[in-house]
């Protein structure tokens, strides 16, 4: 991989230009040679133009990084049927590519941008710092060093240069939207508009630090949730310092057995999902890269650049609409769509529409059962949600989802895709319940949990 991130405007749009040029052909040269064939070759040659035009595109998101880059970060979580299915496990292969893989940028480099941001010499700032980097976020490399005092660190420097690279890559997705949505379909113009409000919060690092620093108080002393604390002292607009975790990576998680498995997911559950009923503020970029199980069980999470709250009203707002869409009132949750804005006027949707929209996307946890989440099932369900090749729900999909709730929905269908590639079972709507009803808990974790939030109570 090249260690020259272009940062211009014109050098990355002519990138992505490239690949909508190559797009166009490919798929004209396979139409052309379809002519006269038959129905067994045009489906071969179709899936071999796809596969061509899929790992153009993963070529182009590797290599510019930034917004780009998490594209390809979220086309790992969910298995979209984005290719033929003969050849999707070797597609998001490619892709997880995107997720781990860190570039090789000359140490020297970075060592400048620690420097110039924290404004000293990196020996005064930390006793040891190891110059090889441990991992990679979609706009930046993560380092291992000690502070004077002894404490291991993570510490996450910015690309030189990615705060140009993301404007870039934002003004021309922006002016490439059709081609970025002729492959891949389901991104359509409000998930674009939400990368653009929200990755320049990503590019301030200090910022981060804070949020951090403030999670990792809330979850202090939780069962088995842990937050790493950060150093908002040492800390700066393009460099990061946390406390380091050492535990299993999300790869090494998806090796244990069933139980273990399953416990690590209503965790991610509960911290993804659950905080926003019950703090008002959640993580809106789960991401397997951005999860750790620690030695001592609690799972690790990170990252927090993509945190956000929610007013009181529109977390209950949302809860009012989990309770009608989970007891078939269709009517009710129409009404509710309806005064919040949700509804177009101009486009014709029936109450009963609503409903099947919402639980067809969301019934994992709004239906009492037990569910085994699979890359399919959790695939299938955002696809259906969102994908305009779909026929079903043309009507839901031309509705406007207001901005405070897009996000939130990411968070909710990108869970589902984690869980989903983890391979877990629970009755998640018998645990969703304590949020959406105040119940009591149904499974251990949740007692834990419901102490523990007692315990809060106590403290203030």
């Amino acid at each position: 991989m090249s260690e020259h991130v272009p940062t211009s405007r014109l050098a990355r749009g002519t990138k992505l230009g490239a690949a909508a040029a190559g797009q166009v052909l490919i798929r004209s040269k396979a139409r052309l040679s379809m002519l006269g064939r038959s129905a067994e070759v045009r489906e071969r040659l179709s899936e071999e133009s796809t596969m061509r035009a899929a790992e153009q595109i993963v070529t182009v998101l590797g290599g510019m990084k930034g917004v780009a880059m998490k594209l390809g970060q979220m086309m790992s979580i969910l298995d979209m049927d984005l290719v033929p299915a003969d050849h999707r496990e070797s597609f998001q292969r490619k892709l997880a590519v995107l997720r781990d893989s860190a570039p090789t940028v000359p140490f020297d480099r970075m060592v400048r941008v620690i420097e110039r941001d924290l404004r000293m010499p990196i020996e005064q700032a930390f006793a040891t710092f190891d110059e090889t980097a441990i991992g990679s976020a979609s706009i930046g490399q993560v380092y291992r060093a000690t502070l004077p005092d002894g404490t291991d660190v993570a510490v996450k420097v910015q690309y030189p240069g990615i705060d140009r690279a993301v404007r870039a890559d934002l003004q021309n997705l922006v002016m490439l939207r059709r081609f970025v949505q002729s492959v891949f379909p389901l991104i359509g113009p409000g998930v674009i508009d939400e990368l653009a409000a929200n990755m320049e919060l990503e590019l301030d690092y200090h910022r981060e630090a804070q949020t951090q620093r403030r999670v990792a108080d809330t979850f202090r002393n939780h069962p088995f949730i842990t937050v790493p604390d950060s150093f908002p002292e040492l800390s700066g607009r393009r460099v990061l310092v946390t406390e380091f975790v050492e535990g299993m990576n999300f790869e090494q998680i998806c090796e244990l057995d069933q139980d273990e498995r399953n416990r690590v997911g209503e965790i991610m559950y509960r911290f993804y999902i659950g905080s926003l009923y019950q703090f008002n503020e959640f993580c809106g970029d789960p991401h397997p890269g951005n999860v750790l199980l620690a030695k001592d069980g609690r799972v690790a999470f990170l990252d927090f650049g993509l945190f956000n709250a929610m007013s009181e009203e529109h977390v209950e707002f949302e809860l009012e609409c989990l309770r009608a869409a989970s007891e078939g009132r269709a009517d009710d949750l129409y009404a509710l769509l309806d005064k919040r804005g949700f509804l177009d006027k101009d486009v014709e949707v029936s109450a009963e529409e609503c409903l099947d929209y919402v639980l067809a996307a969301s019934e994992w946890n709004l239906i009492d059962a037990e569910l085994e989440v699979t890359p399919d099932v959790a695939g299938g369900a955002f696809l259906l949600a969102i994908d305009p090749r779909a026929s079903e729900f043309q009507g839901m999909k031309h509705q406007n989802l207001p901005p405070e709730h897009l996000f939130s929905r990411r968070a909710d269908f990108f869970t589902f895709g984690i869980l989903g590639q983890l391979g877990v079972s629970a009755n998640w709507h018998r645990i969703a319940r304590e949020w959406i009803y105040g119940e009591p808990p149904a499974t251990k974790l949740g007692e834990q949990h419901q102490q523990w939030l007692k315990s809060l109570e106590g403290q203030q």
